[in-house]
C-alpha cells in the first residue's frame, strides 16, 4: 500500500470523536479513514469521484447520520 500521509479535519473533538483522516498526497488519488480505527479500512477516491463527493457533501445532498447496529 502507498504511504498515506492522513490528516484530521480541524473540526475533529478532542479526544477523537466521530471524525475521518484524509491523505491528498498520493497522486491522483484520496484516501479517507475513520481517525479511531487507523489500522482499518481505507477508501479510496480518485481525483474527480473527491471532488463529486466533496460538492455533494457541501451541496447537502449527503448528511452525516447516526447509525447503531
Amino acid at each position: 500500500m502507498r504511504d498515506f500521509q492522513f490528516m484530521k479535519s480541524s473540526h475533529s473533538a478532542p479526544g477523537g470523536g466521530e471524525c475521518v483522516e484524509v491523505a491528498t498526497n498520493v497522486p491522483s488519488v484520496v484516501a479517507v479513514r475513520d481517525s479511531k480505527n487507523p489500522s482499518g479500512s481505507t477508501l479510496l477516491f480518485g481525483d474527480r469521484e473527491w471532488l463529486a463527493f466533496r460538492s455533494a457533501v457541501i451541496d447537502g445532498q449527503i448528511r452525516a447520520t447516526s447509525l447503531t447496529a
